[in-house]
């Protein structure tokens, strides 16, 4: 597998920038079998500047996402694993006493990264989770009165074990409700996994991954992900699902709905297209809702949430023409 080239200034274009980062899409699809799918709705959060949460059984493949979507980012990366005694200033950083100058110096974390991998995100005590929800909202960490802004791009890509399996901890629902989707990769069907046995695919093929765009290319990707556009008749269907999650109980923060109209976007741009249809809400709406929940039944299993979204979208009249 070639290594696809990063895109030369003179052709950054919308159409540019679309070809490259399909480019990159395809090159992950070659590393992460047979979850075609999974991988774009990835790609579609990361330009929507959103959080990918990876949730499934070990060993199925959510770190060698998070791993292959990092090098097809390319900037700085940073892995942290998640264990019960991991400290605050473990992620962020500390303010540190240096005898030369007589003053104290900011020892930056693991977060001032463009990718951080969280692996095992629920293995970490709350304490400690919670420094994430600033990094992950505003892009900056303030500690000692002093605030320090994170690189840009900057994305969050967790993966979480099952809450049955030991040492794990529940996710807060201020937590979850900073992740843009999550995504469940499961068990591979027999042709994918036979290419992982075989050496063809996965972990040892991250090696030949390489950015498609610079940091400047992915920003200016962003950019057009934002400018799609949304017409009147597309935010009435989306307020419409979101008053059915709400009368219905579910938990669906305006930050939760800004997160699956910019999965829609993205997935409308990578598309080729410059407006968001009903098509891309409906095919995203239990990406971006299914770890919510509800407020009453917060374990309820996310195969359950998604069942339930999908009787609500087929409920929900559309109320839209081309």
């Amino acid at each position: 597998m070639n290594s696809p080239p990063i895109l030369p200034l003179e052709h950054r274009g919308p159409d540019g920038l679309r070809k490259a980062v399909r480019l990159g899409l395809d090159h992950l699809c070659k590393v992460v079998v047979g979850k075609k799918v999974q991988v774009r709705r990835a790609f579609a959060a990361l330009l929507s500047g959103g959080h990918i949460l990876l949730e499934d059984l070990p060993g199925v493949g959510k770190t060698t996402l998070a791993k292959g979507l990092s090098r097809i980012l390319g900037g700085s990366f940073q892995r942290v694993q998640g264990t019960n005694d991991l400290l605050p200033s473990d992620l962020l950083g500390v303010h540190l006493w240096d005898g030369a100058t007589l003053s104290f110096h900011f020892q930056q974390g693991p977060v001032f990264c463009n990718v951080l991998l969280l692996d095992e995100l629920n293995r970490i005590g709350p304490k400690t989770q919670s420094a994430m929800l600033e990094v992950m909202v505003e892009g900056q960490v303030t500690l000692d009165r002093s605030t320090h802004i994170l690189p840009d791009p900057f994305y969050v890509i967790a993966t979480q074990n099952p809450l049955d399996h030991a040492g794990t901890f529940p996710l807060p629902e201020s937590q979850l409700d900073r992740f843009a989707c999550v995504l469940h990769l499961g068990y591979p069907d027999p042709e994918a996994e036979r290419l992982v046995l075989k050496g063809e695919a996965g972990a040892t093929r991250l090696r030949h991954l390489e950015p498609v765009l610079d940091l400047e290319g992915w920003r200016a990707a962003r950019e057009c992900v934002q400018q799609v556009r949304l017409s009147d008749s597309v935010i009435d269907y989306v307020e419409r699902v979101v008053a059915r999650l709400r009368g219905d109980g579910g938990f669906c923060s305006t930050r939760a709905v800004k997160h699956w109209i910019g999965l829609a976007q993205a997935e409308a741009w990578l598309e080729g297209r410059d407006f968001v249809s009903p098509d891309e809400l409906q095919a995203t709406l239990g990406d971006s809702m299914a770890h919510r929940g509800t407020l009453d039944e917060r374990r309820l299993n996310r195969a359950d949430r998604r069942d339930r979204l999908s009787k609500i979208l087929a409920e929900v009249p559309v109320g839209w023409k081309p």
